[in-house]
């Protein structure tokens, strides 16, 4: 839902760039920095140190956010590097929900282990979906969902967060979650299919 609201991340994003273009760090640095940092929070999710890996999930996405824009401002957008960062992506997507794993969250009408599966498969799902369809040559450009790549980040980060409370609403919202994550992948197969 959030690709919705690009035009204004955009500008935020130039924002963001304009003022770390001047760090002599190349985009591919800040995405190897932000994969560092999601490791490093996987250490804290699994010692059940909440506020500590919120702090540390939101640099890491503030970090996932800078590659991008610093590669734009400074004009060093490569294939090759956004290759390098869709790659990222899904890799801190992993170890965030691995993470979520092995919290060991209360199960909600099914075991917990399998609503983290689901998301994990939805999450996957969704980004695959788009990526087959273009690798087909079926629909170039599948975007959308009810929950993108963006979107689930954020909900992750809502999740740490409510983790140093209770980890019963925690778990409601990693249920939540993983149904909205597989509602996303049937959205983009759907469009992908669609003639």
């Amino acid at each position: 839902m959030l690709w919705k609201r690009r035009k204004h991340l955009d500008k935020l994003g130039r924002k963001i760039g304009m003022l770390f273009s001047k760090l002599p760090l190349s985009p591919n640095n800040w995405t190897g920095m932000g994969l560092i940092l999601s490791i490093i929070n996987l250490y804290f999710l699994f010692n059940k140190d909440f506020l500590i890996a919120t702090v540390v999930f939101g640099f890491a996405a503030l970090l996932d956010m800078i590659d991008g824009s610093v590669a734009r401002i400074k004009k060093k957008v490569t294939k090759l590097g956004g290759y390098l960062d869709s790659v990222t992506d899904r890799t801190v997507e992993f170890v965030i929900i691995l993470g979520l794993f092995l919290v060991g969250y209360p199960g909600f009408i099914l075991p917990m282990d399998l609503w983290i599966f689901l998301l994990l498969f939805g999450s996957f799902m969704s980004t695959y979906t788009r990526a087959a369809s273009f690798e087909k040559k079926i629909r170039r450009n599948v975007i959308g969902g009810i929950l993108e790549h963006a979107d689930r980040m954020l909900v992750f980060f809502l999740i740490i967060i409510i983790s140093i409370f209770s980890l019963q609403y925690a778990s409601y919202l990693i249920v939540l979650t993983a149904i909205l994550s597989l509602v996303s992948a049937l959205q983009r197969f759907t469009k992908a299919t669609k003639r």
